[in-house]
């Protein structure tokens, strides 16, 4: 028998699993995309890529890009600065850090669904003297001059709904970010306070550069996460247009509408967000294993 034939058995149920349940679906999805079934009897017709173009005509769409844009540079951002903040702290030295980490690792374990439904609450519009949540506290603190309408701002109620999800990701960011302090050796770090530098010096030019692959690879989870956000939105908000994501555009096309064509067509274009941002990675990582 082959060496590599128990091998291959062994992990022929894998490779069978997701040619099916991803690389089949992907070519399914694609496949009604490039269709012209608007509805649940139309025949599969080849519409010459028709759908990806009419899609911008829609009224709704480009708005649903413009949120998800913006909730994902809040969304990243606030949780990179957020997660690195707390690692270096920790890194620093702090007393009960087990039990920091846990605090701040907490988050990750709700759902979004769960964590959704409180910040909903938290995050009521009503004004101060109707006001509950983050607002109440404002205005017991003497703060209800900042009290707002939250997500149900028109312009920047995406920032706002991105509030909880930076709470959510940033422990696991400081995670990531705790791991790569670490793992800068204490060698490297001696060697440049004994040639003058100061702390803030090593700090600048010894670790940071170090952590560089470790904010790469958190850049790559937060963007995937955030460009196919449903759950968190749906929660907080539901359907409304002042929250309308593509996610949140695919469900409605496909269970409100009853378009397949146009649902699956905005989640070909989610696909192709996501590809963007993880294909390059992995070619850096292969080729950074390769070196």
């Amino acid at each position: 028998m082959p060496q590599w034939l128990p091998g291959l058995l062994l992990v022929s149920p894998s490779i069978v699993a997701i040619g099916l349940f991803v690389y089949g679906l992907i070519f399914w999805n694609t496949r009604v995309a490039l269709s012209g079934r608007h509805d649940e009897i139309s025949p599969y017709r080849f519409d010459k890529g028709e759908n990806f173009v009419d899609l911008w005509s829609q009224p709704s769409w480009p708005g649903a890009v413009r949120h998800a844009l913006l909730f994902t540079a809040v969304f990243v951002g606030g949780a990179l600065l957020l997660g690195w903040f707390l690692a270096f702290l920790m890194e620093k030295g702090i007393r009960w850090e087990g039990g920091f980490r846990a605090i701040y690792l907490f988050p990750m374990a709700v759902s979004f669904i769960a964590s959704g439904v409180v910040w909903r609450w938290l995050m009521n519009p009503a004004p101060p003297e109707r006001a509950v949540g983050l607002n109440q506290l404002l205005e017991k603190l003497g703060l209800g001059f900042a009290a707002n309408d939250w997500w149900q701002n028109p312009r920047w109620g995406m920032a706002a709904m991105a509030i909880p999800a930076i709470w959510q990701m940033s422990g696991y960011v400081m995670a990531l970010y705790l791991a790569g302090f670490r793992g800068v050796p204490e060698d490297l770090r001696e060697a440049a306070r004994v040639d003058g530098c100061s702390e803030w010096q090593v700090y600048r030019y010894i670790v940071f550069p170090q952590l560089r692959p470790v904010t790469l690879s958190a850049l790559i989870i937060l963007g995937h996460i955030s460009l196919k956000v449903f759950d968190l939105i749906m929660a907080i908000a539901g359907k409304q247009i002042i929250t309308y994501v593509p996610a949140i555009a695919t469900y409605v096309e496909v269970f409100d509408r009853h378009d397949p064509a146009n649902g699956a067509t905005i989640a070909t274009y989610l696909l192709l967000a996501v590809a963007v941002l993880v294909i390059p990675y992995l070619v850096w990582s292969v080729r950074a294993d390769r070196r």
